[in-house]
């Protein structure tokens, strides 16, 4: 399985070197390496919400998430996103971001293309920030089968009950960053943070609706013949969603990389300017990410290690509030990265722990259940 998941990405890293040292030489080859392991060590908090979300697929959309999610992530996210980033906030036609772009040393209005780049990263920070910030909320709200910091997830399970709760603390996070840190950007931050709560509610709402309305055909199909409802909704859970369902979720699953990778983007930016090595880099960096996922969810991992979803939302809470912030404030990659891998290590551990405690209760249970019998 191990292989069969990540075949992909170990080819994809040799090609991806390989081209890097014979473009670039040495230096682009050592760029690009760079790359690639900056953006695994600063996403693999993604990869576990990406599982928790992808597992509700069916195989077939998940092999659509490690293919054609791959070149939208490379593509898409990476390369052709950030141009379109620039083009808007910098009003550029496309001609001149992609001439700038192309050429580091070339500027418009006495900025290159990173100045620019960097430039637009309030609008970036606060629409990835609100996005990442609402995932984080709702998870953080939502009645949950298990409970990791007791003493935080229990009274916020009790106030999540009220309705849109998410969204009010959402706006109000939304204002204040604006007011301290938005500066002479307020108003880009303000819009930018809107719609990033606007993408938030209208492809998770829709994917959650497409996903109730193909349960309530299952359960409506089941009940047509005696005996059915069982066997159904367990082909159903194990299969996973799909149509239009998986469709919106796969969408859900785009844009949560996005937002994962606009930091990234702009800060690959203080290791080499050319978009080529960035995009090349990163993408190696993603496909290992997809390929984490998809292992993730055929090991049953986050069933194994309850706490592991747990540490990845704290973390992704964690990055929405750093992104916020470093709309006026410089916040060093590694910084970010330190702060999600201690939140997952975190919950690794208490998951293994849990786990410990009850494999010896299950023991001592056995061996006083046969010490009882031999009584007997």
């Amino acid at each position: 399985m191990f292989l069969r998941t990540f075949g992909w990405s170990f080819a994809i890293t040799v090609i991806g070197l390989i081209a890097a040292g014979l473009f670039w030489g040495p230096t682009g080859f050592g760029v690009v390496a760079i790359l690639s392991v900056l953006e695994i060590s600063l996403s693999f908090d993604n990869a576990v919400v990406n599982a928790s979300v992808l597992k509700r697929m069916s195989p077939f959309w998940q092999k659509i998430f490690l293919t054609v999610g791959v070149l939208i992530a490379v593509f898409g996210m990476r390369l052709i996103f950030p141009l379109l980033v620039v083009g808007l906030t910098a009003h550029i036609g496309p001609s001149t971001v992609i001439d700038l772009a192309l050429h580091s040393d070339k500027t418009y209005g006495g900025l290159t293309y990173a100045q620019h780049l960097h430039d637009a990263h309030p609008a970036i920070a606060a629409f990835g920030g609100m996005f990442l910030l609402m995932i984080f909320l709702d998870f953080i709200f939502e009645d949950k089968d298990y409970q990791w910091l007791r003493w935080i997830e229990r009274p916020l399970e009790k106030i999540g009950k009220l309705d849109q709760l998410s969204v009010l603390v959402a706006m109000v996070v939304l204002l204040l960053s604006a007011s301290f840190f938005g500066g002479s950007h307020a108003e880009t931050v303000l819009l930018a943070g809107v719609l990033g709560l606007i993408t938030y509610l209208a492809v998770n709402g829709l994917a959650n609706v497409f996903e109730g309305t193909l349960e309530d055909g299952d359960e409506d199909e089941a009940e047509d013949a005696e005996g059915a409802p069982a066997a159904k909704n367990a082909n159903a859970s194990v299969a996973g969603v799909v149509g239009k369902a998986a469709f919106f979720l796969f969408l859900y699953l785009e844009v949560l990389d996005a937002s994962f990778s606009f930091d990234g983007v702009v800060g690959a930016f203080a290791i080499t300017s050319d978009i080529f090595q960035i995009a090349l880099g990163l993408g190696i960096g993603a496909m290992y990410i997809r390929s984490l996922t998809v292992f993730l969810v055929r090991k049953g991992t986050l069933d194994d290690y309850v706490y592991l979803e747990h540490g990845a939302h704290y973390a992704i809470g964690a990055l929405s509030i750093i992104l916020m912030v470093s709309i006026k404030h410089d916040i060093p990659e590694i910084v970010t990265g330190l702060i999600g891998v201690a939140f997952i290590l975190a919950s690794l551990t208490s998951s293994i722990m849990r786990n410990r405690r009850l494999g010896e209760a299950e023991g001592a249970g056995a061996e006083s259940e046969a010490v009882t019998s031999s009584k007997v």
